[in-house]
């Protein structure tokens, strides 16, 4: 039992500033605890309202959603939470979104039926003099969270 649980329930018999100064608690902190408690129940029914919301989201868009885009879905229903206490409730919850795979590049098809381009070195890549044997390189060199190739990359 809490020191203001105690106060609470004997103030029926005693005074609140007697029973205070004899627990060694102020009166001003017993009534504000006193105040404290239809907001701590309040929030706890908003919260639970909000796990709803958020549960209803985050299986509507097939567990996909993390908790800005909840948060802008909530915004736009006109809910308005923070983006952290939907963050937190959605940790609470165990609810994390899914992780998109990046595709693996591909540069070469060989599966088709177009023509073919013949083998004209047979892997004879000396050259005796210049401009007789040219060659190319496909290098894919990835940089960035985006993963661009660095053709793509301005400057």
């Amino acid at each position: 039992m809490t020191t203001f649980t105690f106060v609470s329930a004997e103030r029926g018999n005693h005074a609140v500033t007697t029973l205070c100064r004899v627990i060694g608690a102020s009166v001003s902190g017993f009534y504000a605890w006193l105040r404290a408690i239809p907001t701590v129940q309040h929030r706890a029914e908003a919260e639970a309202e909000l796990r709803g919301h958020i549960g209803r989201i985050f299986a509507a868009q097939r567990r996909v959603y993390g908790s800005p885009r909840i948060h802008a879905e909530l915004r736009r229903e006109g809910r308005r939470h923070s983006r952290r206490r939907v963050e937190r409730l959605m940790r609470e919850m165990g609810l994390s979104a899914r992780q998109g795979r990046r595709p693996a590049p591909r540069t070469t098809n060989s599966r088709h039926d177009h023509p073919v381009a013949p083998n004209l070195l047979e892997r004879n890549f000396v050259a005796e003099r210049p401009d007789q044997v040219w060659l190319a390189d496909i290098s894919l060199y990835l940089f960035g969270a985006a993963g661009h190739s660095r053709s793509t990359r301005p400057g």
